[in-house]
């Protein structure tokens, strides 16, 4: 190559370094820029949802998933500046994303539920609650399962979609509970006589409220006769204690008056 086209050739490439430098400027801006418009966005984002009764754990998992789909976005406009084709990227990475979507559906689909739980809050650690068909007392809310403890203290692990798509029943929710018991009685007992002894017989078993009062009325009739409903209220943490002690006091105090036993008893109509 002589002195003319050397000299020729400068030109083009003095041009094309002018462009290359002030693309590689423009873009080296963009992404800090960009990168510090990112983190002021995350930041305020993060703000806000601590404000909210939102667990830390979802604020800082909601942060760092927005901080990367950003970055991935940027990323790919700094692709399309110098002029890279984006178009068959965008593509790979939605087809990325079905292929872990289908995956992990059912993954995915408690981390949801578990999100949701958190910001909804249902229930929270401490409360005795049924979720998923399993009642006991919740020891931790994770973003996937929930754990907790049965009455006979097994630690168990449920799903937290199966228990965000079925019934909730949060115990806790409360300041008392009520304890559902029957009493059947005798055909040839007097029923009137049977529920004044039981109520002044629950007034004296502990922990057991005053406000609302303990309840007695005749609930059904069976072939034995009545059936009562007994009904006294107490503080979660005595449930047990008092529906044992009432289930005692009940046959304790139809022991002590002289109530016969219930017995089935067939009506036979005579004919002639």
């Amino acid at each position: 190559m002589d002195t003319d086209q050397i000299t020729g050739v400068l030109p083009t490439i003095a041009v094309w370094l002018t462009e290359f430098g002030l693309k590689a400027a423009g873009a080296i801006a963009l992404w800090i820029i960009g990168r510090r418009l990112i983190h002021f966005s995350v930041s305020i984002m993060q703000r806000g949802l601590r404000r909210q009764p939102i667990e830390p754990t979802v604020v800082g998992f909601l942060g760092s998933a927005v901080s990367i789909t950003l970055n991935v976005v940027l990323v790919v406009a700094l692709l399309g500046f110098f002029g890279v084709e984006t178009t068959s990227f965008a593509a790979l990475l939605a087809g990325a994303g079905l292929a872990i979507g289908a995956a992990w559906s059912g993954l995915l689909a408690n981390f949801a539920a578990g999100v949701f739980l958190m910001v909804l809050r249902p229930f929270k650690a401490g409360d005795f609650v049924t979720v998923g068909g399993i009642t006991g007392s919740v020891d931790e809310i994770g973003l996937f399962s929930t754990a907790l403890f049965t009455p006979d203290n097994i630690k168990t692990f449920v799903g937290n979609n199966k228990i965000f798509s079925d019934t909730i029943q949060n115990f806790s929710a409360t300041p008392y509970r009520r304890v559902d018991l029957k009493a059947q009685i005798a055909g040839s007992v007097e029923p009137k006589a049977a529920m004044q002894l039981l109520q002044e017989r629950l007034a004296r078993i502990p922990n057991v409220l005053r406000d609302p009062a303990p309840v007695v009325e005749i609930l059904e009739f069976s072939a034995y006769g009545p059936v009562l409903a007994v009904r006294p209220s107490c503080e979660h943490a005595n449930y047990w204690q008092v529906y044992f002690d009432t289930n005692r006091t009940i046959r304790e105090s139809f022991g002590e008056a002289g109530f016969p036993a219930p017995e089935l008893r067939y009506h036979v109509s005579g004919g002639e």
